[in-house]
């Protein structure tokens, strides 16, 4: 089993800065980037690095997800958006699961052993429309296996043939719920373990709740009536 660290960037030099150097590359039999047009030098940091770097095919967090498939060299991969959010080490856990037979992998901020960063809060919506959307993916699809609550953590992976059969739409950016719920039609072997979530070092999400939760949305009703 091999496996590929796949970077999805768009202007995150500070989190590239942070997490890069603390990745162990020998745990990884490629390491390399999707970039959604940086502009504010994480493509030349990373080519530094000597990280090679892929610009996105298209607009949209589909579609980067499908060129991070698309020019894995491996049998698996895992996709990591470097913020500073995430300890670098847990990308690490990812192949001891492929190893295992799991096809679908997902660092979970939603495990009594996991940490997210609105767990100090009083009012938490994100958690809350996160455990939603999971709880809603799993009555309308799952038929066997393991359930995924973490539906919208980025920090996730699957085997290339799995996400191949996955034909995940342009419906952007509906890749994340939409991994689980595929996962769930098509019956692949699924699992998550907990991760520790914090606040990004630099800047600010690039989804807005309100607009990127109706989108969601909209994709679960389109899926539900989905052939395949």
């Amino acid at each position: 089993m091999t496996v590929g660290l796949c970077l999805l960037t768009w202007n995150e030099i500070a989190g590239c800065k942070h997490d890069v150097p603390l990745i162990d590359r020998s745990r990884f039999e490629q390491i390399y980037c999707i970039d959604c047009g940086s502009t504010d030098g994480t493509v030349e940091y990373l080519t530094e690095q000597g990280i090679e770097v892929y610009p996105q095919t298209g607009k949209g967090l589909n579609q980067a997800c499908k060129d991070g498939a698309d020019n894995c060299r491996c049998d698996a991969f895992v996709f990591f958006h470097p913020k500073g959010s995430i300890p670098v080490e847990d990308a690490y856990k990812f192949r001891a699961y492929y190893e295992q037979g799991y096809e679908f992998v997902v660092g979970s901020r939603m495990m009594k052993e996991s940490t997210n960063e609105e767990d100090t809060k009083f009012l938490k919506p994100r958690k809350w429309f996160v455990l939603f959307l999971g709880l809603a993916a799993k009555i309308l699809f799952k038929k066997e296996g393991n359930t995924v609550w973490d539906a919208l953590h980025g920090f996730r992976g699957m085997t290339v043939e799995a996400f191949r059969k996955c034909s995940i739409s342009d419906m952007s950016p509906s890749v994340d719920i939409e991994m689980v719920c595929r996962s769930y039609k098509l019956r692949l072997k699924r699992i998550e373990f907990p991760t520790r979530e914090s606040a990004r070092i630099a800047g600010g999400t690039h989804f807005k709740a309100f607009a990127t939760g109706k989108k969601l949305l909209r994709y679960l009703l389109w899926e539900i009536g989905r052939k395949g």
